[in-house]
């Protein structure tokens, strides 16, 4: 007989509540599999394709794209025509809250004559091909009213980049400019100010904005600074891409010494504990990075940093710099860092004072290397000079600590060596 199982949204992990659908990627009538990817969803943490843990045929699908659904909401129903084949089978999807051994979902029968919820319809442009890739791009146009067939694309082959459709918005949105009535003509009255673009605070923007907020409420930071010549680290990264073998970056080779200095000074790789006001000192160094992508900053975190060397970390920096920027990163790999190395210097600045990631304790900011004059060995000379910032948080440690970690990792900017001693 057949029955209707019916799929709601999983729990997706690390305490997220709602998504927001992004894409369906199947209609309703499709012959779905075990474990196909039907809907692509967005949470505070990552893009998720979901996988249904049912096959069959889908009968029903329960919001648009671009409505946001709890955890627990519906999603979509499947018809099967075993359920208890399925229910032995289980999937094996990974997601939270689903698959192998859990639960069965609640089941409604088909009973003749009596018809499903209808499909929704799809969000998709007017007729006519539109060049948009990027599923955020065209939900800013949605949610404004704007035709993409309008938007002229300034990337590749005329792609519609986010850039274009904020640009279209601020000229629809600002008044075009009027003659100046004459004497004889009475002076029409001011039209009202055209509102402003909002932009929602939501998915991963929203969740940065959270952390932000409670980061600057709840931690006392401080920050120090210094200077340091990084000719001779230039150099040092130069001579080992020379010597065959797999490329290392500036970013990993920062990152190792990041490590060692953690080693040296482990307050600042620990978390506060507030109620039971302790300081929690941590084993293992999950090293955050920034990394600055279409949907906004994301700090990818790279795994047991400690017992990784520079090539292992060059390429897991590789790895998830092009998850985050294809948006595939998944919520465990956007969590759970205990440090994190801030690289600012590529947006062409020299200093900043940034937030604290929380919960954690201290952040290591790399501004641009450029070449300054600099007294090196008792002579004017011209190297390359980057400003290093510390911030950190004043409760695990007092300005001893801080200035002994961040004038460690200058010394070892300025003189490699200083590195290979410590290990």
């Amino acid at each position: 007989m057949t029955q209707v199982l019916e799929f709601r949204l999983p729990d997706l992990g690390e305490g997220l509540t709602e998504a927001e659908i992004v894409r369906w990627l199947v209609r309703v009538g499709d012959v779905v599999a075990v474990d196909q990817p039907v809907v692509e969803v967005e949470t505070a943490k990552a893009m998720v394709e979901v996988p249904c843990p049912y096959g069959g045929v889908v009968t029903a699908r329960f919001g648009e794209e671009g409505a946001e659904l709890p955890v627990g909401a519906p999603l979509l129903t499947v018809a099967v025509g075993d359920p208890a084949d399925e229910d032995r089978g289980g999937s094996g999807n990974v997601l939270v809250g689903y698959g192998t051994g859990a639960p069965p979902a609640r089941r409604r029968r088909v009973r003749p004559g009596r018809t499903e919820r209808q499909e929704q319809p799809l969000i998709r442009p007017a007729d006519g091909p539109v060049p948009v890739i990027s599923p955020l791009v065209r939900r800013l146009a949605r949610r404004n009213g704007l035709d993409l067939r309008s938007v002229p694309g300034s990337g590749p082959e005329g792609l519609v980049l986010r850039a274009d459709v904020e640009g279209a918005l601020r000229a629809v949105a600002t008044p075009a400019p009027t003659a100046t009535p004459s004497a004889a003509a009475p002076a029409a009255p001011a039209a009202p100010a055209a509102p402003g673009i909002r932009v929602p605070l939501r998915g991963v923007r929203g969740a940065v904005a959270d952390k932000l907020s409670r980061s600057r409420r709840e931690i006392p930071e401080a920050t120090c600074w210094v200077d340091a010549d990084a000719t001779e680290l230039l150099n040092a990264r130069t001579a080992m891409n020379a010597a065959g073998g797999p490329k290392v970056s500036l970013l990993a080779v920062l990152a190792r010494v990041c490590t060692a200095a953690l080693a040296r000074f482990p307050e600042l790789n620990s978390t506060v504990d507030t109620g039971a006001r302790e300081v929690v000192l941590l084993d293992e160094v999950h090293l955050g990075f920034a990394a600055q992508t279409e949907r906004g900053l994301v700090v990818p975190v790279v795994r047991d940093a400690q017992a990784r060397d520079t090539e292992s970390l060059s390429a897991e920096f590789a790895r998830l710099t092009e998850a985050a920027r294809a948006g595939t990163l998944t919520p465990a790999q956007l969590t759970g860092g205990t440090f994190t190395l801030n690289n600012y210097g590529v947006f062409g600045v020299d200093g900043s004072t940034p937030i604290i990631n929380h919960p954690e304790a201290a952040m290591l900011g790399v501004g641009r290397i450029v070449a300054k004059p600099w007294v090196h060995r008792g002579e004017l000379a011209v190297r390359q000079v980057v400003q290093l910032s510390l911030t950190f948080d004043h409760r695990v440690c007092d300005g001893g600590t801080a200035g002994g970690f961040l004038r460690y990792v200058a010394d070892c900017v300025e003189q490699p060596a200083v590195l290979l001693r410590s290990l």
